[in-house]
């Protein structure tokens, strides 16, 4: 197996980045951008710590992640599973990155930047849904604020409806807790309950 092990390797493999993928780079955000933070509801939250890598799916309202000023993001925690691996991985390294996904569109936004988690109750009321404040607020210094072109979304036709998969053709959450718990878990009753659940405990 031939393995690239050298930046000068890749480089003679890609070539250098060509003007536009450079100059799109910013240290804050600019209307542009904020365009695309306010108009999605989904956000891919990366970030590492001691036990490595961890990459979470982040999702309210359209515009839930607030653009305090051109160099802070602000972005609501609710309730969830408590495992609680970016904000665990956040305490111990700061360093994040973000991915801005706004349905129809192919354009994505990508955020890296620094985190602390905060607790005070008036910012958390600020961002109160459905009667329930945020759990806490992820405050994001941003160092890099730059769009994704739109190669990925058109080559994987993520919003095409014909190309949506028959959720009934995958496993479901329950039939892979019953495996995985060694049928600890009865599957068909945390199937039966999750709908419910799952309402009870949107905010």
């Amino acid at each position: 197996m031939s393995v690239i092990s050298t930046v000068e390797q890749l480089e003679a493999l890609y070539g250098v980045a060509g003007e536009t993928s450079l100059v799109k780079e910013l240290d804050h955000v600019i209307p542009e951008y904020a365009a695309f933070i306010e108009a999605s509801p989904f956000v891919s939250l990366a970030t590492c710590g001691p036990e490595g890598l961890d990459c979470s799916p982040r999702g309210d309202l359209a515009g839930f992640v607030r653009i305090h000023d051109p160099r802070t993001l602000m972005m609501p925690d609710r309730r969830g599973n408590n495992r609680a691996d970016s904000l665990r991985n956040i305490i111990r390294d700061p360093r994040v990155a973000l991915l801005f996904l706004v349905p129809g569109s192919g354009t994505t936004l990508r955020v890296n930047g620094r985190a602390h988690i905060s607790v005070d109750a008036e910012l958390c009321a600020s961002f109160t849904v459905e009667g329930k404040p945020a759990r806490s607020v992820t405050v994001i210094d941003v160092d890099a604020v730059y769009f994704q072109c739109a190669r990925a979304i058109v080559r994987s036709e993520l919003w095409n409806p014909e190309r949506h998969v028959d959720p009934k053709s995958l496993p479901t959450p329950g039939q892979i807790l019953a495996v995985t718990s060694r049928a600890s878990i009865d599957g068909e009753t945390y199937d039966r309950e999750w709908p419910e659940r799952a309402r009870k405990s949107m905010w």
